[in-house]
């Protein structure tokens, strides 16, 4: 397994890294699809999984914090739904049953790393289901705000659908590739953080 220790300790305080609140585009991009069996793959302190869980989804989270995790346990308590969490990772992990949701966001991790857990991510795809990808994007470097410094775990919109064909499932339907902006609250003032975000379906047959 990938080393843990610095999320550990990352996760370690009382408050949540990134509040409770789910990702912002993840409504939007989920809303009009029927409930049913989502995968947060790398959920870190679960607050996607959870927000899923309240609208009806039964919801496997995955994340190789323990930490992180036994957060996650109690947020879906303080929201009254329960998620299945499991430890593990995801460069290396494979679903054993097919989900009509998996979402993946903010995995930064060099490309061998991140292709494994895209197609791990996308091998778990039912018939018909979607995937959702966001993390920060290459240009967020030079044109954006905050996110990790190191270009080789940034990726672009065409680095996802490269990825994507490399690890032989080329058979998605991608329905959205693009950069997104997304605003950041600093101590500064408001700035704009540059994300890729791609959205994807396995067609039905």
């Amino acid at each position: 397994m990938i080393d843990a220790t610095g999320w550990d300790d990352r996760y370690r305080g009382a408050a949540f890294v990134w509040t409770t609140e789910p990702n912002r585009f993840l409504a939007p991009e989920v809303s009009g699809l029927r409930s049913g069996r989502a995968l947060d793959l790398a959920c870190g302190e679960g607050r996607n999984a959870v927000w899923l869980a309240t609208q009806g989804w039964e919801v496997t989270g995955i994340d190789f914090s323990r930490v992180g995790l036994d957060k996650a346990v109690q947020l879906g308590a303080a929201n009254d739904v329960t998620c299945e969490w499991l430890r593990g990772d995801v460069t290396r992990w494979r679903a054993e049953q097919p989900y009509n949701l998996v979402i993946v966001f903010y995995l930064q991790l060099p490309r061998a790393e991140r292709t494994s857990a895209f197609a791990g991510a996308a091998c778990a795809l039912a018939p018909g289901a979607t995937l959702l990808i966001v993390g920060h994007d290459l240009t967020n470097l030079t044109d954006g705000f905050g996110g990790p410094q190191n270009p080789d775990v940034l990726y672009t919109p065409d680095d996802v659908r490269d990825d994507l064909v490399t690890a032989g499932v080329a058979d998605l339907v991608i329905e959205r590739a693009e950069r997104v902006k997304r605003p950041v609250t600093t101590d500064a003032g408001p700035r704009v953080a540059i994300d890729t975000l791609v959205r994807a379906h396995r067609p039905t047959r």
